[in-house]
């Protein structure tokens, strides 16, 4: 379903607000008596609901023509980890690294062609998400239906294949075949996660992981706040450190004259089933608020892989092993509730959220979905369960004034088959991002998989549309959807959405590859 990523954190440098990678807090007097182990166990519950905010309601056309997607830079340096004129740093990186003549690197991914042919910089598609169009008139529909509908008719697309293509500049549909028919989209679900998070947190938000000290105990008890890119590695690329949150920890404990302490952990932040209805698969993890390296029991970072059997517990011990390195004693942790009373000891942070979407959205990251979408839930006063999520998704899309008839949110990675979404509410989630009115949102777009160059489209298009489609994907065993942005042979921004169900689920490329020529004939058309 992915391929390893590459260097996705490589981004969040000059651009992104900088703040402290551990945080803490003022000491209080050290405390004198203890408190037996067990109590730890009477205060786990559930977690606490907020009141439920009122969404705003906003128009769902893109916006003048004359605005595009320029933003200012002040609001691009804040809002995420690409430059003034709209070029996502990695990717200026990445094409200025294989600029050298005679064609790209692909990358060391699996697959990725030995002798990669000539293709273009990301400057095509770059150019088209920083500024406005010059082009006086989008595609002539007609001509649109010319050149897709008999690509859109190759039997590896199935019995009926689904369509839609929008002027982003102004939110007209130019091509539409069967665009308002609501069919399983894989995970091209991770586009409505993405707008619905950054709608109800902003690009700024930051997720939390800290360790509190219960008054008048010796307990420590980690606390997950949901972060599913905290990491125990010495190299974090930008990520909250674990071993950090322990020397943080370890030096606030030795400040109060604390070397034995009880260890607890505390994810009553999220409630309901942890396990995903799919069961048991490598793709995801248990969703709980406490994981470290998503559970992986090897040294990657994206793609389907196994996973501990609770990475909550496996979270703690990690964290009680890194207090014992810095001298303090723990026992074998359990799990607890942190009162209100309890004093933090120490605490990190997630990249913020732009970032965290564009890494979601480039490798196709299932356990950073499920997080957002739960996040999401958190924030709009839902309950923090697979239910919650899926109604706080709907309510933000829908106070966003986007087309949701027909629209089920099962989850937020797009796993579970009774997810439904319409290729029209696709490209409105794209034409919504790069509304300029909506900076926040703008993550969902640079986000996207650059074909020829980064994340699920590596190593697709290296003989079409490289450098110029920007895409997600969504795979499933008889599904393959696709949705993002391209520039057309005449620098229009187009959206588009294309899925398929009812497919081979033997020939995954193939269909894949009917998607790619739908892609590639629509950026090679002037279709005037």
């Amino acid at each position: 379903m992915v391929v390893p990523e590459l260097r996705p954190w490589r981004a969040a440098k000059p651009h992104v607000v900088r703040l402290a990678d551990a945080v803490r807090p003022r000491l209080a007097r050290a405390a004198a008596a203890t408190k037996p182990q067990l109590a730890r166990l009477a205060r786990a519950g559930k977690p606490q609901v907020t009141q439920v905010t009122r969404p705003k309601t906003w128009q769902y056309t893109a916006g003048a023509a004359t605005a595009g997607l320029a933003l200012a830079a002040g609001v691009v340096t804040a809002a995420g980890p690409w430059d003034s004129s709209g070029q996502r740093t990695a990717e200026r990186d990445r094409a200025v690294a294989l600029g050298r003549a005679g064609g790209t690197d692909h990358g060391s991914a699996p697959g990725a062609p030995g002798r990669p042919r000539p293709a273009p910089s990301a400057g095509p598609v770059l150019t088209g998400l920083g500024g406005v169009s010059t082009v006086k008139s989008a595609p002539d529909g007609k001509a649109l239906t010319d050149a897709l509908t008999p690509l859109l008719k190759d039997p590896a697309l199935g019995p009926r294949p689904a369509a839609a293509v929008i002027d982003v500049t102004t939110g007209r549909r130019l091509f539409g075949k069967n665009s308002d028919a609501a069919l399983t989209p894989a995970s091209t679900t991770k586009v409505a996660t993405a707008v619905a998070a950054l709608s109800a947190m902003g690009a700024d938000h930051r997720l939390t992981t800290r360790a509190a000290l219960e008054p008048d105990t010796r307990e420590v008890v980690l606390v997950g706040g949901g972060d599913p890119t905290l990491t125990a590695r010495e190299s974090t690329d930008g990520a909250a450190s674990l071993r950090t949150l322990a020397a943080g920890t370890a030096a606030a404990l030795a400040d109060r004259g604390i070397r034995e302490v009880t260890l607890s952990y505390d994810t009553t932040l999220y409630g309901g089933d942890e396990m995903h209805p799919i069961g048991v698969d490598g793709n995801l993890a248990l969703v709980t608020p406490l994981m470290v390296d998503e559970g992986r029991t090897n040294d990657s970072t994206s793609g389907p892989v196994e996973r501990v059997p609770d990475p909550a517990a496996d979270a703690a011990r990690r964290f009680g092993d890194l207090l014992k390195s810095h001298g303090i004693k723990t026992t074998a942790p359990g799990p607890s509730k942190a009162t209100t009373r309890a004093k933090t000891l120490a605490a990190v942070s997630s990249p913020p959220l732009s970032a965290v979407v564009e890494r979601m959205l480039t490798n196709s990251d299932n356990d950073i979905a499920e997080a957002l979408a739960r996040q999401t839930a958190i924030a709009t006063g839902n309950r923090a369960d697979f239910a919650g999520a899926g109604k706080a998704i709907g309510s933000r899309l829908r106070g966003l004034g986007l087309p949701l008839k027909g629209a089920a949110f099962k989850d937020g990675s797009g796993l579970n088959r009774a997810d439904r979404l319409t290729p029209d509410l696709l490209t409105a989630l794209l034409a919504k991002a790069a509304d300029p009115s909506h900076p926040e949102l703008r993550p969902a777009l640079t986000g996207l998989p650059v074909a020829g160059f980064t994340g699920t489209l590596t190593t697709r298009y290296t003989d079409g549309a490289a450098g110029v489609v920007r895409a997600k994907t969504g795979t499933l065993s008889g599904v393959h959807t696709l949705a993002g942005t391209l520039v057309d042979e005449d620098g229009r921004l187009l959206a588009f959405a294309f899925m398929a169900t009812g497919t081979d689920g033997t020939l995954p490329v193939t269909t894949q590859k009917a998607l790619d020529r739908v892609a590639s004939a629509l950026a090679a058309c002037g279709c005037r």
